[in-house]
């Protein structure tokens, strides 16, 4: 079954205007089978997955792309960066849009080769696990979530019922990866599981010299149990049994190859109290949730990584909304000293929109309780949104709403 991407207008608009576009994203996210679902009759496609494609394309990239002619897909590019070169000649010598459409799951890597070779050249777009956008035929918006008056006006009038408990725990318990939504009876342990060793086996390898790669699924599950939390690499190497300089290392990994997200906080400089450490999030809830040992969702929701778990899927339903959108989303938290918390912070348009995330079905104007130390930084404050298990928005207080999960 094939899920309508809410990236897919997008692509097609980046290959009218630049000759080269790139999807970036994890493994098996679906950046293959939405360019394929995408592309024209005269389209060819090549996987450098094929060591033999691979090594032509490295050692001699002018003949490997005059067996493969564009207009045509190159997947998982970044193990050739040497194709980049050719490229360039032969976009700026056929000077036509939507020559290359290209994939990687490698992203800093990729954008190095980018930056030096191709750059004014080439569309960039970076895919993440399906959203509860596309998985729900009613839900089908292309716009970033962004609470403004006017969303909140059509939220009230709205008739979507918000997914109660269990629903929305077994939606973070399964992921969100497309292989796992849209294969019947799949083993989700299977899935993960195999999926973790293909990980390690192929991009880990490929981005750093690790020698014990079984202490580095050991950092894996250690890292997950800490999505949603602020980074404390001291007590990780203390868990994982290595130095800290190793851990930042394996931290940068996860991100180049897209698992987690660092959210930075919030700065001003109106005040020095500002906690300055990163959270990380996983960008898979069902890959955290299997790192950690939850073997059902009613485990999960029991457990007590409920509400991290919770709050790391209203973040990247929230992110996804901007990537799908070609947005860069300016996206923070706030912490000061005094641990007053807002668990995120949209600016947009000079505006901050601080959102919340609760595990109640039952809120009050309590839930927005620190929402007051936002009044002392630069800016204007835009609506404040706390995400929980309501059925239907509820008016908390001036320019404070509770939403349903599910109206991300």
């Amino acid at each position: 079954m094939y899920y309508k991407r809410a990236i897919s207008d997008l692509v097609k608009n980046i290959s009218k205007t630049f000759p080269i576009v790139l999807v970036t994203g994890p493994r098996q996210i679906g950046k293959t089978t939405l360019l394929e679902h995408l592309k024209e009759q005269d389209r060819s496609y090549v996987s450098l997955d094929d060591l033999d494609e691979r090594m032509l394309a490295k050692k001699d990239p002018a003949l490997f792309l005059q067996r493969h002619k564009p207009p045509i897909i190159i997947d998982e590019v970044q193990y050739a960066p040497e194709l980049f070169a050719a490229i360039k000649i032969i976009v700026d010598k056929e000077k036509k849009n939507g020559l290359f459409w290209l994939t990687g799951s490698q992203k800093f890597e990729l954008m190095k080769g980018i930056s030096e070779t191709l750059a004014g050249r080439v569309g960039i777009c970076e895919l993440l696990g399906l959203s509860q956008r596309e998985l729900d035929p009613l839900l089908q918006n292309v716009d970033p979530f962004l609470p403004s008056d006017t969303f909140i006006e059509k939220a009230f009038l709205s008739k979507q019922k918000g997914k109660d408990l269990l629903q929305v725990y077994e939606d973070i318990w399964r992921g969100s990866f497309p292989r796992m939504l849209s294969t019947p009876n799949i083993s989700r342990d299977v899935f993960y599981s195999s999926y973790i060793q293909t990980y390690i086996q192929r991009d880990v390898r490929d981005l750093s010299k690790i020698g014990d790669l079984t202490t580095f699924q050991r950092f894996l599950q250690v890292s997950a149990a800490r999505t949603g939390q602020l980074i404390n690499y001291a007590d990780m190497a203390r868990d994982v049994d290595a130095d800290q300089k190793t851990i930042k290392s394996w931290i940068s990994i996860l991100e180049t190859s897209g698992l987690i997200y660092l959210l930075h906080p919030y700065h001003s400089n109106l005040t020095n109290r500002l906690i300055k450490t990163p959270k990380l999030y996983f960008l898979d809830t069902g890959l955290c949730s299997y790192l950690t040992g939850w073997s059902t969702p009613q485990s999960l929701e029991a457990g007590m990584m409920s509400g991290s778990i919770l709050e790391t899927y209203v973040f990247t339903e929230i992110l996804k909304t901007y990537l799908y959108s070609g947005i860069k989303p300016n996206l923070y938290f706030y912490r000061d000293k005094d641990q007053k918390e807002i668990d995120l912070l949209i600016e947009y348009d000079h505006c901050l929109y601080p959102i919340e995330c609760k595990k109640t079905a039952t809120p009050t104007s309590n839930a927005a309780k620190n929402l007051h130390v936002l009044e002392k930084l630069q800016g204007k404050l835009g609506h404040a949104v706390v995400f929980c298990f309501k059925d239907k928005p509820l008016a908390l207080a001036k320019n404070v709403t509770a939403l349903p999960i599910n109206y991300i």
